[in-house]
């Protein structure tokens, strides 16, 4: 078990810096998940936990000890990268073994580990296989199997599950998450997918441009993003963003008047905003409802899902809206419908993009 504290941590690649003083706390056996877009840091901030990475400036330390110089090899930790990284002459019993043979563990540790880890990845039916037999979720699951059997205090996920396809991407979602219940061990994981965050995650941590902007469990992120792009990151379809200026301001909020005229009230304090003054109303596609008066939204695409229905279209030329309704719609490319937005269910944006406070 593990438990990490990062203070003021700073990585610098020459005089650029990369990792701008990240502060966060780590429980232990806890399951959280760095997400966020391409070249963020998350990858290089679960690169200086594992020590694959000088820390420039700032503190980590684990379960209270400062491990800052600590080489990798001596943190205790394991690591599953989006490369399986198998040796191919080798078999599954072997790929597992050979990091505890070159540490010199005993036969019949080793022996035990292995078939352990393989007994709870449903993969001991196949420790006589070379790699080349195996399909890519059977090999994900070996290189997942190589990081149990060290019996780390601390797992790390660096996007394990994107060279899988979208049906085994699923599968291993879950079975990564069974694999947390049962081993009760800190894992931290990083992905660009918000879907794997907010299924997998006890916490998520968005992180933009070297900075952590939001940390909290995947609803609270959901329910109360702490600015628009958290709001436009957690969620999908994505939140809609529509741009506008103060109209006016009452016991129960603002009248936000939108690019085409449309006045829609935004349940959050005033905080001393004048009339004109812009402000960005969001609100994700499926708390948007269709209605028999509303807003006229102009379809421009719709995508049948089964059971639900993602509409695509605008209010009038400037104001992109999507709409996600349950069921299946039988509206289409050319159709004007009319959307109504529940003030209950809009987020406001002040125009350095931090979230305004409700009521």
């Amino acid at each position: 078990m593990a438990e990490l504290s990062l203070r003021g941590i700073i990585k610098r690649y020459g005089n650029v810096e990369i990792i701008h003083g990240v502060d966060l706390d780590i429980r232990d056996g806890e399951f959280v998940v760095f997400v966020g877009p391409s070249g963020c840091g998350k990858s290089t901030l679960l690169r200086m936990i594992a020590g694959l990475e000088e820390i420039s400036d700032g503190e980590f330390c684990i379960d209270g000890d400062r491990v800052n110089e600590v080489p990798a090899a001596q943190r205790k930790i394991a690591m599953v990268f989006q490369s399986y990284a198998l040796y191919p002459h080798m078999s599954v019993y072997d790929n597992l073994a050979f990091g505890l043979q070159t540490a010199g563990e005993k036969k019949d540790v080793i022996d035990r580990r292995v078939q352990h880890a393989a007994k709870m990845l449903k993969i001991d039916s196949y420790l006589q296989r070379k790699p080349k037999a195996l399909s890519g979720g059977q090999r994900q699951r070996v290189a997942i199997g190589r990081a149990i059997v060290r019996e780390p205090k601390l797992f790390l996920f660096d996007e394990p599950l994107s060279n899988l396809d979208a049906e085994l991407r699923v599968q291993m979602r879950v079975e990564l998450s069974k694999l947390h219940a049962d081993l009760g061990t800190t894992m931290i994981y990083v992905t660009h997918d918000q879907v794997e965050a907010m299924t997998m995650a006890d916490r998520i941590v968005v992180l933009q441009d070297g900075r952590i902007e939001q940390a909290g469990s995947p609803l609270e992120l959901y329910n109360h993003p702490a600015n628009r792009f958290v709001a436009g990151f957690i969620g999908s379809p994505k939140m809609n963003f529509l741009d506008g200026v103060v109209a006016g301001r009452s016991a129960t909020g603002l009248d936000v008047r939108l690019l085409g005229g449309e006045i829609v009230h935004l349940p959050v304090r005033a905080n001393g905003m004048a009339d004109g003054a812009p402000v960005c109303v969001g609100i994700r596609p499926e708390h948007a409802e269709l209605a028999e008066q509303g807003l006229p939204m102009h379809v421009s695409l719709t995508e049948q899902l089964g059971g639900n229905t993602v509409l695509y279209g605008s209010l009038g030329a400037q104001q992109p809206l999507v709409v996600q309704v349950v069921g299946q719609s039988q509206f289409k490319r050319g159709d004007t419908v009319h959307v109504a937005l529940p003030p209950a269910s809009c987020h406001g944006f002040a125009e350095n993009g931090l979230t305004l406070a409700r009521q």
